[in-house]
Order: C-alpha cells, then structure tokens, then sequence
C-alpha cells in the first residue's frame, strides 16, 4: 500500500492558505531610502517597522515573495525556549544569557501585538508546546535550565511525567517531557501574508523575482545591479538568512561564513477521521524533542491533519523519500497512523550560526539579519523589527543584546556546509546510544 495520496503534493500544505505571489511590485523604482534584500519574516518585518515611521523602504526577493523559510517552516512559537540550549564551548555568562532571554522573550510579545494590531488571521492557538525527553537522563539539564526560562522569557515551564505527556500527546514514545505554556503554533505561510499586506499598506514597496547581482558602494550610498535594472539607496539591509550562499553569495561573503544553511524536511497528511483525530496531540500542543536531531510536530489549525517535520535526512533526497523517512518517525511516536497517508512533502532551509545564536548589526549604510537556529516564526520577525529600530535610531548603540555584530567565523569554513553529513550522522549516533541507554 502506497503511504501518499493521489493528488500527492511536493509544495507546502501552508501554500493552501497563501501562496507567495510569483509576480509583486510592478516596475523598479530608480532610487530608495532603505534597500531591503530577502522578503522573508525579517525582512518584511523590518520594511513594516521603516514605512511606518515614514522611511521610503524597497524590498527585493530573487524569488516570489516569501517562498523561502517563512512559508514553509513549522509554524511553532514561542519566546527564548531555544535560546542558548547549547550555544558554545564556552557558557554565556549570566547577566548576557539573562538579556537574550529577555529579548527573545519580547520577540513572542512582538508576535502577538502584530496579529492584534494588524488584524492577522493566520490560525494562531496559543496552547503551548511539549518538548518529549529522548532519554530519562535529559530531565537533569532541563531542570537546570528551568528557573532562568520561568524568570527571564517567562516561558511558563515545567517538568512532567511520563504520565503526563501520555495525557497531553496521545502517545507512551517520551520519557516525560517539558510544558511551555507561553508558546503556540500558527498557519506560518498565512502570518506572512498578513505581515506582508500591513508592510505593504505601511508604504514599502515589495518586488518579487528580482535578483541582485552586484552591489556597489558609493560616496554616498549603494548601487545595486538586478535582473531588471538598478536601484540607488542610502542603506542596505540584508535579510537573506539561510539563502545568504544562493541569493548573496558574492553581495556580503563575510555574512555568508558565518551563516550554516541546513535544510529541514516537512510533511502533512490527509485528513484524519474524527475519532483518530481525537487520539492525536488531544490538548493541540506543539512538540519538539530533546535529543539533536529532533522531530517536531503539531495539528493543523482544524485539528485535522498532523504536520510532521525534521531532519529526515543529511544527504540530498527527493520529497518521497523524505516523506517515507518522516512517515516512519511519526508512525513510532503514534502507531495508530501506519495507515494514514501523506498529502504534501516539501523542505526548507534554517540558518544556524558557529555560537548557536543569532545576531543583528551593522553601520556606515549597510545592515543585516541572520541566524535564527530554527526559531524563525517570532525571532526573525523579532531581529527584522529591530534592525529597523536601530536604523531608525541612527546609533551604533546595540539595539537589543543581538545586536553584537556578525556571526563568528571559522578559518576551514567558507560558506558551504560541506562538513554536515558526517556532523549530522554523528549527531544520530549519539542520539541513538542515547535512547538505547535509557
């Protein structure tokens, strides 16, 4: 028996509710106060904040509008759960961990005004997440980590017991678990949109399937060569995240090194009858796991289809390949779908950087965004929102404690993540002798 349905889609099931538009944005203006390149959460969010307070703001994206990431992720929120989790060799000192999490914790405020504010619509659930112990053993270091999340992002989180996340889940596969009452999952694809229409309606100016090919700099501003001709502007932002290497590969090289692209696989399933349905994440928690290599999943806005995704694999694969391998993860976690079929395949890209920690920064006209770790929903909205505010300020005052300048780099690495699959398989072994040991 096949596991895929008959209309078997390899574009995102999110592109259901927005699909990015391959055409936006009519002619290329000649000039522009603020260049804006990438059309993702970030950089939306930092047109949105600029054309507010009255700044001419131009958006470019080499593809349709918001193609990348932002419609294609998870669509779990919350603020600061992931922050710092395994940020370096060397620990975060505390008064700078405290910061981060506090400003992690404001990117999720930031999330829920701009749905009020704006009047979103986008399936948003405001019912927290479960991250599932991969082994009984993680439950020592989350029990660390607990009173700094509780203090500074007021991430509402506890420990649970095996109990308890049978109860939550629907399923016997963890060894207890995490709540994160502060936290959700949202339609991703249909937050774009909504973000995009206020930024539009805001006065900036969003142009799809123009690529930049070459940027210059002037005594007094840039020059940005596209596919459809040149545009002036007195700053730049660059908002490509992990698509630096394809969209901006020769525009910003040092960004471009700090930034490690890793790709993340999704699948959704066809509709579940009412009573399967029932016995499936039955309190609409989001989840994600402990161990590195993780699975994360979570219902449908309709409580209907499960949205399944991971690292499926290291190496590149075709979409029913990848489908088949996360069809296997759900199935161990909830037997009770071997039988349910796959609608939609599709991936997408994260940005990880070298301390696990994203960053913002920039000065003298040229600005960037990047690395969100996979947290892209509210921390790239977050960091896009922000990197306007510094604009706007006109300071070299950090804006908030990302604001520390680029990613680090290392010497044996350019760009290109050649190293990933025997990380990624070590990764998976480890994760192995993990639950095999519990």
């Amino acid at each position: 028996m096949t596991i895929f349905t008959e209309d078997f889609s390899t574009e995102p099931w999110w592109w259901q509710g927005f699909r990015p538009p391959e055409a936006a944005g009519g002619e290329l203006p000649a000039r522009a106060g603020t260049l804006v390149i990438g059309a993702g959460y970030a950089g939306t969010a930092c047109a949105l904040r600029l054309a507010e307070a009255g700044e001419d703001v131009v958006v470019l994206e080499a593809g349709a509008l918001g193609q990348g990431a932002s419609t294609r992720s998870g669509g779990q929120v919350s603020g600061g759960v992931n922050v710092g989790k395994s940020a370096s060799r060397q620990p975060i000192p505390a008064h700078r961990k405290a910061a981060l999490l506090r400003d992690a914790a404001a990117g999720f405020t930031l999330f829920e005004t701009l749905l009020e504010r704006h009047g979103i619509r986008c399936g948003y659930h405001r019912t927290g997440r479960v991250n599932g112990l991969w082994s009984p053993a993680h439950a020592a270091g989350w029990a660390k980590r607990l009173p700094e999340l509780n203090e500074h992002a007021r991430s509402e989180a506890r420990l649970i017991d095996r109990d308890e996340v049978r109860a939550e889940l629907g399923t016997s596969f963890y060894h207890g678990g995490v709540a994160i009452d502060r936290a959700g999952h949202v339609q991703p694809a249909e937050f774009y949109g909504g973000l995009l229409q206020a930024a539009q309606r805001a006065g900036a100016r969003f142009i799809g399937t123009t690529p930049v090919r070459r940027l210059t700099c002037l005594p007094a501003g840039f020059r940005a060569e596209t596919s459809r001709g040149t545009v002036t502007a007195d700053r730049v932002v660059f908002a490509t995240n992990a698509y630096t290497a394809e969209v901006a590969r020769g525009l910003e090289p040092a960004l471009r090194r700090g930034l490690v692209p890793v790709t993340t696989h999704m699948i959704a399933t066809e509709e579940m009858p009412e009573d399967l349905a029932r016995t499936v994440l039955p309190t609409n928690r989001g989840v994600s796991e402990t161990r590195r290599v993780i699975s994360h999943y979570r219902l449908s806005p309709d409580g209907r289809r499960l949205l399944f995704g991971g690292r499926a694999s290291f190496f590149p694969l075709e979409e029913r390949r990848t489908a088949a391998m996360l069809h296997r993860a759900m199935v161990a976690r909830f037997p009770q779908l071997a039988g349910l079929r796959i609608s939609n395949s599709w991936g997408g890209r994260v940005a990880m950087t070298l301390d696990r920690l994203p960053h913002i920064g920039g000065g003298e006209g040229r600005y960037f965004v990047a690395g969100c770790q996979g947290s892209g929903v509210t921390m790239m909205t977050y960091l896009g929102h922000s990197l306007a505010e510094k604009i706007l300020r006109g300071s070299a005052e950090p804006v908030n404690s990302y604001d520390d300048g680029l990613p680090p780099h290392h010497p044996l690495y350019d760009g290109t993540p050649w190293f990933m699959p025997a990380l990624g398989s070590w990764y998976q072994f480890l994760d192995r002798r993990e639950r095999v040991a519990a």
